[in-house]
């Protein structure tokens, strides 16, 4: 489990938001992905026993299916490439120093840029 501090651009000219990150993983392939800010949920994203599920705020938008999750979701991309697996496209991955990071679509002008302490 990591805890740490991020900026997400969601795509679209929606403004940036700051929150807390949570990402915990386990060995059987489960993630736990956590985007806050205080009081409030923005994203959580999860995968377990071959389902997985993304919601945005309060349950403003909800998605889930079978297998792999959708690579146009950068909170399922991010476990994996921190783990050191490259970025599925189009998503790129670059790593300032041992704990900051940047994951960016340059197509959508998504980004996720944080720092996460082990």
């Amino acid at each position: 489990m990591q805890q740490g501090q991020a900026v997400w651009q969601p795509p679209g000219k929606r403004p940036e938001l700051a929150g807390d990150l949570l990402l915990a993983t386990n060995g059987s392939g489960g993630l736990f992905v956590s985007f806050s800010k205080a009081p409030f949920s923005l994203v959580t994203a999860r995968v377990e026993g071959g389902d997985w599920q993304i919601d945005f705020g309060s349950a403003d938008y909800t998605g889930r299916g079978r297998g792999t999750p959708p690579t146009r979701f950068a909170w399922f991309q991010l476990p994996k490439v921190l783990a050191g697996a490259p970025a599925t496209r189009p998503w790129n991955f670059t790593r300032y120093g041992a704990n900051n990071w940047r994951l960016e679509n340059a197509q959508t002008g998504e980004f996720l840029e944080g720092e996460l302490q082990p």
